[in-house]
């Protein structure tokens, strides 16, 4: 059993930084490509970044030259550098992982952390 435990958000002002971190705990032979997605209210949820196991990344347009996202193998642990917040950033973030066990391949979700911008 894999568990996805994020932490780091909650409210900033407009022009602000947060940073998100998100590790996986429980048996797992490895994680591959992680990545974090946002839902606010009303919408859909939407991808924000994603990286691979090789360091290359992917960022949603209205994310770019803002948010930066990492990853610790050390420590089973993505991060989410969010800088310059803006009030449309507003949403929950959830982190993705897809992470494979003696049971093959699957794709984890963590519980959601929310982000507010607001002032």
């Amino acid at each position: 059993q894999v568990q996805l435990v994020e932490s780091g958000g909650g409210l900033v002002q407009p022009g602000g930084s947060l940073r998100l971190s998100c590790a996986a705990s429980g048996s797992r032979i490895s994680i591959d490509a992680v990545g974090w997605y946002r839902q606010a209210p009303g919408k859909q949820r939407e991808l924000v970044a994603v990286i691979t196991t090789g360091g290359s990344t992917n960022y949603a347009d209205s994310v770019k030259g803002r948010f930066t996202i990492s990853r610790d193998n050390a420590k089973n642990t993505v991060y989410l550098q969010m800088n310059s917040l803006k009030p449309e950033d507003t949403a929950v973030y959830y982190c993705t992982m897809l992470v494979t066990t003696h049971g093959g391949p699957y794709t984890y979700w963590g519980q959601g952390t929310q982000v507010t911008v607001s002032s």
